[in-house]
């Protein structure tokens, strides 16, 4: 496989049909969680005098009110997980058809045919994902269990001796992933089932390994990981102005350096959204491609959104 080909194909498709980008700022809906370092701070040995003021506030609520607060925050959560998902997931399977519509001679690109075109394939793709999810989880359980009691047992030994088991566990789920997503580009661009599709994504990883594992180094390491922290690097610095007006241990300063911040965020947001949208546009395009060059069968028409 011609991997340069395939890396400036995928570029020449995202940036003469823009609509896909739209659909990579959905694709990222999933991935924008990102981790957040949680700033400490100390005034003469405790928390600032807001924070407390806040806090003793909170504290003085009745219980049916604390429960409604969390209740009512559980949902909200519940809502915006569950948006996020189906927002993700159409945004990779449109990803996936648009990609394969212009491999097909497809010149223009239609947001509307491409979003209605994605809703039957939504739960086979989201079914396989969450198949996935639920084995990992498993598998997670099975090796924390015996690590928890295996530490509490030897004072914290024994999880030493099960790093080297992480360190292999770790390449797995990498590789894992990557069937995974072969899967997926299978059942949209073949109109599989879901087993099927696992089946056609391992067939694809068993029978090209050293190609599909470079491209996953090349599109993971090498344009994912360091896109995605240039990407992210002025969230970091945008927390500046908070982070100086927490340690300060003023309430006006505080205020202040929150209001910047908030403001510069703001001003960044959309920035970041597009930023993140063309990435994931991309990735997901290039991973289309990849698995169309390397199957054997020709492409099968799209199914109609009827």
């Amino acid at each position: 496989m011609n991997f340069g080909e395939v890396l400036s194909k995928a570029w020449k498709i995202i940036w003469k049909h823009k609509v896909l980008w739209i659909f990579g700022i959905l694709a990222s809906c999933s991935g924008a969680n990102g981790s957040v370092g949680n700033v400490q701070s100390t005034y003469r040995g405790e928390a600032p005098p807001q924070f407390e003021r806040l806090f003793n506030q909170f504290a003085r609520l009745q219980d049916w009110q604390i429960a409604l607060i969390i209740g009512i925050t559980l949902l909200i959560l519940l809502i915006l997980i569950i948006i996020s998902i189906f927002l993700s997931t159409i945004g990779r399977i449109g990803l996936i058809r648009g990609t394969v519509q212009v491999e097909q001679g497809r010149e223009k690109l239609s947001f509307g045919e491409l979003f209605s075109g994605s809703i039957p394939f939504f739960l086979r793709i989201f079914g396989l994902n969450l198949l996935v999810g639920l084995l990992g989880f498993l598998a997670a359980l099975i090796l924390i269990a015996p690590l928890i009691v295996l530490t509490m047992a030897t004072f914290g030994v024994g999880a030493l001796c099960l790093l080297p088991l992480v360190c292999i566990l770790i390449p797995v789920a990498w590789f894992i992933g990557i069937i995974v997503e072969q899967s997926n580009i299978a059942i949209v661009s073949e109109n599989l089932g879901i087993l099927a599709g696992i089946r056609r994504g391992w067939e694809i990883v068993r029978n090209n390994l050293g190609a599909v594992i470079l491209m996953a180094l090349i599109l993971y390491v090498g344009i994912s990981l360091i896109a995605g922290f240039i990407i992210g690097l002025p969230l970091i610095l945008l927390a500046g102005p908070l982070v100086v007006g927490v340690l300060s241990g003023t309430e006006r300063a505080l205020q202040g350096g929150a209001l910047i911040s908030a403001l510069c965020f703001i001003g960044y947001l959309p920035i970041l959204l597009i930023l993140s949208g063309i990435l994931s546009a991309y990735i997901q395009s290039a991973w289309t491609l990849t698995f169309l060059r390397l199957r054997s069968k020709p492409i099968i028409a799209q199914p109609s959104s009827e």
